[in-house]
């Protein structure tokens, strides 16, 4: 069967590579002049099945009231006219509700923990090459409020068979030394050494290497603009290509893997996809002592930064701005990821020279990524993962593969039929 994959980056790709194992025809077709050219291209890098926890959640509704106006928040919703935006901010409310957030989080770690031990499993048969750590995720808490709630959810993923270990500050600075400096900020952190880092952008780019070795065809530099339907089915999607040509191109089967962008395609089929973009910052700096910069995976909870290193450099990454489409960096926030980072690790980094970046992430209300064929009998789904696409990117692939074989996908998790 020859099927098209719309879409190039760690979804996309991955969902490529476990389709052409099944023996079929596989294209994949993105706009961009190579793969993980966008949200995949400079994430945080933490591959987090621990911590694969929903952002609807019983405090998120006050949280987001205290930081309305905020522009420093961790967490900013830009109020504007924008049906699609007020309709996803509903739904995300009804997530919040206790009996939701159960269901929510049980899906997001089931999900991202089948995709944990697919990525090892793949690793071990392809020859990629990519900074990747296994050292473990460390989280610390700078109030006692917000380390309670985590404590609360140490105990919920316990249930569900994951294991953080819960630190005191004393503990916290003994995984990582570096963070001596602000102790007394510290009240307590926790601790999953099943956790890994890695980068995203270095796996998608050799696993599509690996891919087109393997049959499957690239066809960058193609902007999608809308899927053909005729008689129940899509027939075709027209793209353009690099040098202005609309092309036709047609296949058995469709996968709609664009990230924050799928609504766009799928909506004028009358495909309801709450899919909304969050955007993500991040900042990259050259590590100039590795002994001054951090050797643990790092979450600030407070700041809702995360602290990965990729290769020769510290990736620094977080933030969520719901404000629509725009790319734009805010120099508030790329400032104060800057400051943050300095007070943390002030004697070990190149400040003078930060890569900055932004990219639209595709998060659902829920969090839980819509995974699945739509009503359209050959037109299927793979996005919406929010913050964890490279942690459960792997995983999710998989399980598409297996629910366009009619096979049952191994992980309990609602997947669309």
């Amino acid at each position: 069967m020859k099927i098209a994959v719309l879409g190039s980056g760690v979804i996309g790709t991955t969902t490529a590579w476990w389709l052409a194992q099944d023996g079929h025809e596989v294209v994949v077709i993105d706009r961009q002049a190579g793969a993980a050219q966008e949200a995949t291209r400079a994430c945080g890098g933490l591959l987090s099945a621990s911590y694969a926890e929903p952002w609807a959640n019983p405090h998120a509704p006050w949280d987001l009231l205290r930081n309305l106006f905020k522009d420093d928040a961790p967490m900013v919703f830009r109020p504007a006219l924008d049906t699609k935006q007020w309709l996803w901010s509903l739904a995300f409310l009804r997530e919040c509700q206790p009996k939701r957030f159960e269901a929510n989080i049980r899906a997001m770690v089931r999900l991202a923990e089948y995709s944990r031990s697919t990525l090892a499993q793949m690793r071990q048969q392809l020859p990629l090459k990519y900074d990747y750590y296994d050292s473990g995720i460390l989280s610390f808490y700078r109030d006692e409020q917000s380390f309670d709630h985590s404590q609360d959810m140490v105990d919920r993923l316990r249930d569900l068979g994951v294991e953080r270990r819960v630190l005191s500050a004393e503990e916290v600075i003994a995984l990582e030394p570096t963070l001596a400096s602000v102790q007394h900020q510290i009240v307590g952190g926790d601790y999953s050494s099943d956790d890994e880092s890695g980068d995203a952008y270095g796996f998608t780019t050799q696993l599509a290497q690996q891919a087109a070795q393997e049959g499957v065809q690239f066809l960058y530099n193609h902007t999608v603009v809308r899927l053909l339907y005729r008689q129940g089915a899509v027939t075709a999607v027209e793209v353009i290509d690099h040098l202005g040509n609309y092309q036709q191109i047609q296949a058995d089967a469709f996968v709609v893997a664009l990230g924050a962008y799928s609504p766009l395609l799928l909506e004028p089929l009358g495909i309801r996809c709450l899919v909304y973009p969050a955007k993500g910052y991040s900042a990259t700096f050259t590590i100039l002592d590795a002994e001054q910069a951090p050797q643990a995976n790092l979450t600030d909870r407070a700041q809702r930064l995360v602290y990965s290193r990729v290769g020769n450099q510290l990736r620094v990454a977080g933030l969520a701005e719901l404000s629509g489409y725009s790319r734009k960096l805010s120099t508030k926030r790329c400032n104060m990821m800057v400051k943050q980072t300095k007070e943390l690790f002030p004697n070990g980094l190149d400040f003078d020279n930060v890569q900055f970046w932004s990219g639209l992430r595709p998060a659902t209300p829920s969090n839980t990524p819509l995974i699945g064929r739509t009503h359209i009998k050959n037109l299927y789904v793979n996005t919406g993962h929010g913050t964890l696409g490279w942690t459960m990117g792997a995983g999710s692939a998989r399980a598409l593969a297996d629910l366009i074989a009619n096979r049952q996908p191994e992980p309990e998790f609602p997947f669309l039929h």
